[in-house]
């Protein structure tokens, strides 16, 4: 029995719902034995949205029930695609997996989107002990689903967690956890050409400490968002401000995973320049303050003729995929790529550079800024060779080509 009036309806579920004082939910003929506390609410924001963590135990068959309502929820979605920026769009559901004592997770389930609890004392909270992933779905043409490398996240996800002492999903459980996801949500993955289902799994130390320890007990999720461009001028070149103070990594550190204390630490100087109108940030090396590291979330790559230089990823670099696949794309294009250390001083000679990542795919730099001094590059547009890496890369992730190199998972 459900205790109280529920009042706020799902529009996509106002024929179906009705307000009593009493309501006996029915799934299959059978009551369903839900218990809720007068604060629950039904969300109405984007269909029928249930925080099932306020649902009595002994609930599944009604569990289930309210999931398949929804997955049969209208497949149209409310939105601006042409107008899509890189922001938040609540979706449908989220998949969350919780480890057991011994480490291993268990068997996931996929839980409408909405708030989790922790505990106030979870060691993600405390000491930062935690990790994130991104990557992407995308629509083809003939409606089917692609991922891009998914099992290369997994990896990456993997040696992160060792690195901070966390227990990981196996490979199939990501990739199985992402599969099912982005499938769940499928209404909300753009058109073709018009954007892209961004898909960010979680990794955190949900177990309470107070001394400095690893956690208990950890929990793996997934949630997703429509985006388009990461930067607002989208492929059109950015400004880069060279940052000599402040560093995102050091040797020893953790610059080379993607734990979520990386990224606070670029706030600062991140917002520092885009209040003087710069894009980003391109952050040096912290021992030398001469060679060049990364961007506040993209990895960076310089052209001289036909040979294309990004440092190396050696601990204090992010091995990013869409990096290693760059890489290989230029490679098979006939460019030289070296992976080696990159003096500041090469970008003053060189003919284009632009920076990777997950979130821009490819984003050509228009100008860098250096101890006061601008340096632009291909007369302020997109230089060619960022222009023939991106449209390779992309069109492969849209299915519009062959995929020759094996990177794409169709889903149906």
């Amino acid at each position: 029995m459900v205790r109280g009036v529920l009042s706020r309806l799902s529009s996509s579920y106002g024929a179906f719902l009705s307000a009593s004082s009493s309501l006996a939910l029915l799934s299959n003929g059978k009551q369903c034995p839900l218990s809720l506390p007068s604060s629950f609410k039904v969300e109405s924001h984007f269909g029928l949205l249930w925080s099932l963590s306020h649902l009595s135990t002994g609930s599944t068959m009604c569990k289930a029930y309210f999931s398949k309502k929804a997955l049969e929820a209208s497949e149209v979605v409310d939105i601006d695609w042409d107008g899509l920026g890189f922001g938040l769009v609540q979706t449908d559901f989220m998949y969350i997996m919780q480890s057991s004592s011994d480490g291993t997770f268990n068997k996931g389930e996929l839980l409408p989107f909405g708030p989790i609890q922790l505990n106030p004392s979870a060691a993600v909270l405390n000491y930062g002990q935690g990790l994130f992933e991104g990557l992407k779905a995308y629509r083809k043409e003939d409606g089917s689903i692609l991922l891009f490398r998914p099992e290369e996240n997994a990896l990456r996800m993997i040696a992160g967690a060792e690195r901070i002492c966390m227990p990981a999903p196996t490979v199939e459980q990501f990739v199985d956890a992402v599969k099912q996801t982005v499938l769940a949500n499928k209404r909300w993955i753009p058109p073709t050409g018009k954007g892209s289902l961004y898909i960010r799994p979680l990794l955190v130390g949900s177990g309470p400490v107070l001394s400095l320890v690893p956690a208990s007990e950890y929990i793996f999720m997934i949630y997703v968002s429509p985006v388009g461009n990461y930067f607002k001028e989208g492929l059109a070149p950015i400004n880069l401000i060279v940052e000599k103070e402040f560093h995102r990594a050091a040797p020893g550190g953790t610059g080379g995973i993607k734990t979520i204390g990386n990224y606070a630490s670029v706030l600062k100087a991140q917002k520092m320049a885009k209040e003087k109108g710069y894009s980003d940030v391109l952050y040096l090396d912290s021992v030398h303050k001469k060679y060049l590291e990364e961007v506040s979330s993209c990895n960076v790559f310089v052209v001289k003729d036909n040979v294309i230089s990004t440092p190396a990823a050696k601990g204090t670099i992010l091995p990013g995929i869409t990096r290693k696949s760059i890489i290989d794309v230029a490679r098979s294009k006939g460019y030289q790529v070296e992976e080696r250390v990159v003096s500041v001083e090469e970008l003053l000679e060189a003919d284009e550079v632009f920076c990777t990542g997950t979130a821009v795919v490819i984003s050509p730099v228009g100008s860098i800024t250096y101890l006061g001094k601008r340096i632009e590059y291909g007369n302020k547009g997109v230089g060619v060779v960022s222009q023939e890496l991106y449209s390779s890369l992309t069109r492969l992730q849209m299915g519009l080509v062959q995929d020759t190199m094996g990177w794409t998972v169709q889903l149906k």
